[in-house]
C-alpha cells in the first residue's frame, strides 16, 4: 500500500534504537526495505546484515544486498558461521519443540518427543498431543513455543525455542497443508482394519477427510503472502488436527492382528508420526510436494520407508533413526543423523555460495567473472531460469547483444511464463533491431501477465524501434504505472523524452529512477548526454563520471567521459580515458573513433589515421570513418584521397544530416581552412 511511515511504526511501536523487531530475520529484512525505500541506506545495510545472520538461508537480504553494492562476498556470508547457525537451529528445532506443527504447500512435518512406554502411558500421549495442537494457533509469527505439559505432571517441563523462528517454522508456515491420503473413507469411527491374514491396515482418521482440491487453491490464496508470514487467523489444520484429537479419545477401540486393543498403539502412532499415512502410496504423494518445496530427496526417501515399516512396529511412540552411527536429530518423528544434518547444510550452503557470488558479481558489473562463476554450477542448475536470465544480462552489460539473445531465449524456452529478464531481453532485440522478434515477444508477454511492467516495457521497446516515440513512452509510462519503483521503466521514459527532445521530463525522468536506486547507471548516463546535449560539459563529466564509477568496465560510458572532458579542454584526460574504452572493448568503434576525433583536433593527423584504419576493420561499412579520414585528407592537403573517401562515405548510405555534412565539405574541398573558419 506504500505506507511506509505506519510499516515502520508497526515494526518499530517504541521508535528506539535498540528495539527488538518482531518475527525476527523477516522483521529486520521489511525494516530494511522500508529504510531503502525512503532513501535510509546505512540503516537498509544494517538490517539486511541482521536478517542473514539470523538466518543464513533469507537470500532475498543478501539479494537486497547485492542490488544495494554492500554484499560481501558469498564464501563469507555462507560460510562455516552460516551452516553452523543452520545445525543448531536445526538441532534445537527438534530437540524443544517436540509438538510443533510446521506446515508448507505440500506436507505437514511434526515432531514428537521420543516417550518411552514405561513412562508415560498411551492416555497422557494422547492428551498431549491433543492440547499441544491447540496451543499452536498463540504463536502466529515464530514466537517462543512451549510443549504442552501433561496433565499428571509427569512429561517434562516447558520447553521454548528461540524467540528468533527458524528458516524452516518461519518460512513454511503460513500455507495450509493439504490432506496426507488419498483413500479417506468417509466414516471415520472404524480407526483400524484388520486383513485377511490378521495385519493391520493403513489407519485412515477423520481428520484426513477433506478433499485435497480445496487446500490446494487455498494454498495458492496464500502464495504470495506465505513465503514470509504465518497466518494471522485460527488455521483449518488447527482446528481439524484438535477435533481429531477429541475423536480419538472418545473412539479408541480397535483391534490388532493378536485381538488385543490397539488403543495404547494408535496413541503412540499418532504421538510419533503426526497423523501421517505409512503406506507407500500416500508417502509417494506426500513426497512430490516435499521435493518441489527443496527437501533433499535422499533424506526425504529415508523418511518415507521409515514411515512405511512403522506399521510392523510394535513399541509406541518410539522415534526410529535413519542412521544408527552417532547422535541423531528429531525431524517429523524420524531421528536423522547429525551428519545427514550436516551434509545437507554443507550442500545447500554450496549451491546458495555459488549463485550468490555470480549475483554479487554481476551486480557490481564485473560480468566476465560473474560468467565464470555460473559456469561452475551444475547442469540441472545452470539451465534454470533465473540463472540463465542473469547470464543473458551479462552478456548485454558486456555489449555481446547476439549470445544475450540466445541465452535469453534459452531461458524462454526453460520457463515460459518467467518474466525474469524480459525488458533486458527486449532491449537488447532493440539494439539488434529485431523488429519481428521483438514484437513477438512483446505479444506474449503481455498475453503472460499485462499486469507486468516488463511487458510494456518490451511493448514500448517495440514501438520505439518503428520510430514512434509518442506511443512508445505511453507503453514505458504505463509500465511505471505498474510498478513505480521499477527504475529501468523511469530510464526508458527518459530516453523517449530525449528523442522527442523534451529534455525537462527526460531530466525528471532520470532523477526519478535515481530516487529509486542511486546505482542504476543508465539513469547517470542519461542525464550526462543531456548536458552533453546542452553543451554543460561540466555537468555532463559529472554525471558521466558518476556512471563511470557504478559501471568502471563500460566502453561506451568511458567514450562519453572523454568526450566531455575532451569538451572541457582537457584532451590529455580524455585520451587516457579513450584507450581504456578501447582496451575495455575493441569490439566497440566508437571510443576509436572518439580517440582519431581527439588527435585530429590535436593535429596529430599520422596517428588518428593509424586509428581509422585499425577501426576500418571492426567497421567497415560505418560511413562516419570514411568521412572523418576525408577530413583529415583536406587538411594534409591529399585532396585526391580526400574526394576518394568522401564519395565512399556517400555510397555507404548515412543518414539525412551526416549526407549533408560530407556534401559541404565536398563542396569547400579546395577552400583553405583559414578562409573556410
Amino acid at each position: 500500500m506504500d505506507l511506509l511511515n505506519e510499516a515502520e511504526t508497526a515494526l518499530c511501536p517504541s521508535n528506539e534504537p535498540g528495539g527488538e523487531i518482531p518475527n525476527g530475520a523477516s522483521g529486520h529484512y521489511l525494516l530494511g526495505l522500508i529504510y531503502r525505500y525512503t532513501d535510509r541506506k546505512r540503516s537498509a545495510i544494517h538490517h539486511f546484515r541482521l536478517a542473514l545472520s539470523i538466518d543464513p538461508l533469507l537470500w532475498s537480504a543478501y539479494e537486497e544486498l547485492c542490488i544495494l553494492g554492500a554484499a560481501e562476498e558469498a564464501t563469507v556470508v555462507f560460510g562455516e558461521a552460516a551452516a553452523l547457525c543452520i545445525e543448531k537451529q536445526h538441532f534445537y528445532l527438534g530437540l524443544a519443540s517436540p509438538n510443533l506443527h510446521v506446515a508448507s504447500e505440500g506436507c505437514n512435518l511434526v515432531s514428537s518427543l521420543n516417550f518411552s512406554s514405561e513412562d508415560v502411558s498411551s492416555r497422557q500421549l494422547k492428551n498431549t498431543q491433543v492440547n499441544s495442537f491447540r496451543d499452536i494457533p498463540s504463536n502466529h509469527h515464530g514466537a517462543a513455543i512451549s510443549a504442552s505439559q501433561p496433565h499428571n505432571g509427569g512429561g517434562p517441563s516447558n520447553i521454548s525455542l528461540y524467540n528468533t523462528p527458524s528458516p524452516l517454522a518461519s518460512q513454511l508456515s503460513g500455507v495450509v497443508p493439504p490432506p496426507l491420503c488419498r483413500n479417506a473413507q468417509p466414516n471415520g469411527s472404524n480407526l483400524n482394519t484388520v486383513n485377511a491374514d490378521g495385519s493391520p491396515k493403513s489407519v485412515v482418521n477423520s481428520l484426513v477427510q477433506a478433499p485435497r482440491r480445496k487446500f490446494v487453491d487455498e494454498g495458492k490464496l496464500r502464495k504470495i503472502s506465505g513465503r514470509l508470514f504465518s497466518e494471522s487467523g485460527p488455521r483449518r489444520s488447527t482446528r481439524l488436527a484438535g477435533d481429531a484429537g477429541v475423536d480419538t479419545n472418545a473412539n479408541t477401540t480397535g483391534v490388532d492382528g493378536n485381538g488385543t486393543s490397539s488403543s495404547k498403539y494408535l496413541g503412540a502412532k499418532l504421538s510419533s508420526v503426526a497423523f501421517r499415512t505409512v503406506t507407500v502410496r500416500n508417502s509417494q504423494y506426500l513426497a512430490n510436494d516435499n521435493i518441489e518445496e527443496g527437501i533433499s530427496a535422499e533424506i526425504f526417501d529415508d523418511i518415507c520407508a521409515n514411515l512405511a515399516s512403522a506399521n510392523s512396529s510394535s513399541s509406541p511412540g518410539d522415534v526410529r533413526s535413519l542412521d544408527q552411527d552417532g547422535p541423531t536429530v528429531p525431524v517429523g518423528g524420524v531421528a536423522i543423523s547429525r551428519s545427514k544434518v550436516s551434509s545437507g547444510v554443507s550442500e545447500v550452503l554450496g549451491l546458495i555460495k555459488t549463485l550468490g557470488e555470480g549475483y554479487r558479481l554481476s551486480c557490481l558489473y564485473r560480468c566476465q567473472d560473474a560468467l565464470n562463476t555460473f559456469l561452475t554450477l551444475p547442469l540441472r542448475h545452470y539451465n534454470t531460469s533465473w540463472v540463465l536470465s542473469q547470464v543473458g544480462k551479462a552478456h548485454f552489460e558486456l555489449v555481446d547483444y547476439l549470445e544475450a539473445d540466445r541465452v535469453f531465449s534459452l531461458s524462454l524456452r526453460v520457463s515460459p511464463y518467467s518474466l525474469e529478464g524480459m525488458d533486458i531481453y527486449s532491449t537488447v532485440l532493440y539494439h539488434l533491431k529485431e523488429d519481428m522478434k521483438l514484437s513477438y515477444l512483446a505479444r506474449e508477454l503481455i498475453s503472460t501477465d499485462r499486469l507486468a511492467p516488463q511487458s510494456w516495457c518490451a511493448m514500448g521497446n517495440c514501438y520505439s524501434l518503428q520510430k514512434d516515440h509518442e506511443t512508445a513512452l505511453k507503453n514505458f509510462q504505463r509500465s511505471v504505472q505498474l510498478n513505480t519503483r521499477f527504475a529501468y521503466a523511469h530510464t526508458l521514459c527518459g530516453h523517449e523524452y530525449v528523442a522527442l527532445e523534451d529534455f525537462e521530463n527526460g531530466i525528471k525522468s532520470y532523477q526519478d529512477a535515481l530516487q529509486i536506486d542511486s546505482r542504476h547507471y543508465n539513469a547517470w548516463y542519461g542525464l550526462g548526454m543531456i548536458f552533453l546535449r546542452q553543451e554543460k560539459f561540466e555537468f555532463s563529466e559529472h554525471h558521466f563520471r558518476t556512471a563511470f564509477h557504478i559501471n568502471p568496465r563500460s566502453s561506451v560510458i568511458m567514450s562519453y567521459l572523454g568526450t566531455a572532458l575532451h569538451a572541457l579542454k582537457r584532451s590529455e584526460d580524455a585520451i587516457r580515458i579513450m584507450d581504456c574504452a578501447i582496451f575495455s572493448d575493441r569490439k566497440n568503434p566508437l571510443p576509436m573513433y572518439q580517440k582519431a576525433n581527439i588527435l585530429m583536433s590535436l593535429e596529430k593527423f599520422d596517428e588518428a589515421l593509424e586509428v581509422l584504419q585499425e577501426l576500418k576493420e571492426y567497421a567497415p561499412r560505418e560511413s562516419s570513418v570514411y568521412a572523418l579520414m576525408g577530413k583529415i585528407y583536406k587538411r594534409q592537403n591529399m585532396h585526391e584521397k580526400a574526394m576518394l573517401h568522401f564519395g565512399i562515405a556517400l555510397d555507404l548510405k548515412p543518414s539525412a544530416t551526416d549526407v549533408a555534412t560530407i556534401k559541404a565539405a565536398i563542396e569547400k574541398l579546395h577552400v583553405p581552412d583559414e578562409l573556410e573558419n
